[in-house]
């Protein structure tokens, strides 16, 4: 069967009931995922924490290459485009991490996934990809309900975490970068485990110069709370779910499947609202609604075109 007939396949294929327990799994693991960063910050400073995370995902990575047969250094011509990839993957998480020690849980998630929204506007500018007037009204839904959370007054927002809240768009916009890079460079034909090892093993340096930079030490070992939430960091979610979503995307439909990632930002205010006691207000869960409502707009497939040509607008990872 040819790729391109591989690709109208998946595409049509439904999604079964084991794909859609693991995609609920996967968001539910990426929205407790900030929670998680806030939670282990009295032991371990938010820069060390991105390069503990690193570091710990890349031989896990290397082993599932090994076992999988995948020549990760291998020349490809990939080099060029997974070193820039992994330059934007560590800035990224210097900006988030950042941000996490700045504003909180509950805003951090729901301003990550604008990432999308930079998706679109990227794959206009660079990709040649034409959005529909709802895909349009849908980013103006996005941008209305950042505005409107940003804007919030909410008793604990002030200057401080105002900064946080645009440390995490910026980093939502490098996440956006990496995610287009991936699509129109030489790193589409590359496995998964090359394409995000690249990425993962350049932000190493970067993350540790930023902990180094801030200052950051460990003033104390790690309790076993926050020495579990990096295993978790580390081994589940960079190291694994990251590739169980890109094996996903091989299967099944690309459209279909995001639209379970709308699912997350929901499962990090919900996980930050019981674990970290966040303030929630009507209005920020307005806000949220906005942005999930027109991520939905932004992503949802042209009826009037084949699911395989549809264009996909959407992130590959958190």
């Amino acid at each position: 069967m040819s790729s391109e007939k591989l690709v109208i396949a998946s595409a049509e294929r439904p999604l079964s009931p084991g794909a859609i327990a693991l995609m609920l799994m996967l968001c539910l693991s990426w929205g407790f995922n900030q929670t998680a960063v806030k939670l282990a910050l009295p032991d371990i400073p938010p820069m060390l924490q991105a390069t503990i995370r690193s570091a710990g995902a890349l031989p896990v990575l290397l082993l599932i290459a090994r076992w999988r047969g995948v020549k990760m250094f291998a020349p490809d011509g990939t080099l060029g485009a997974g070193l820039f990839a992994g330059l934007l993957f560590g800035i990224e998480f210097v900006l988030i991490f950042h941000g996490l020690f700045l504003t909180s849980a509950s805003r951090a998630v729901v301003f990550l996934y604008t990432a999308p929204f930079f998706v679109a506007l990227g794959s206009y500018q660079f990709l040649g990809e034409r959005l529909r007037a709802s895909q349009w009204g849908g980013l103006g839904l996005s941008f209305a309900g950042v505005a409107l959370a940003i804007g919030v007054p909410q008793p604990d927002v002030d200057a401080r975490v105002l900064l946080g809240d645009l440390f995490i768009v910026g980093g939502a916009s490098l996440w956006a970068a990496t995610t287009l890079m991936v699509k129109a460079t030489a790193l589409s034909r590359a496995p998964p485990e090359k394409a995000l090892g690249y990425q993962v093993a350049v932000s190493i340096p970067i993350l540790a110069l930023a902990a180094w930079l801030s200052g950051e030490t460990l003033t104390r070992i790690p309790g076993p709370l926050a020495l579990s939430l990096m295993v978790y960091q580390a081994l589940w979610v960079v190291g694994l779910t990251f590739l169980l979503w890109v094996a996903l995307v091989k299967t099944y439909s690309a459209s279909k499947l995001s639209a379970f990632t709308f699912i997350t930002p929901l499962f990090g205010v919900v996980a930050s609202y019981f674990i970290m006691h966040d303030t929630l207000t009507l209005t920020f869960g307005a806000a949220a609604v906005l942005v999930i409502a027109g991520l939905y707009l932004v992503n949802r497939p042209n009826p009037m075109v084949p699911a395989a040509t549809a264009p996909l607008l959407t992130v590959t990872k958190t």
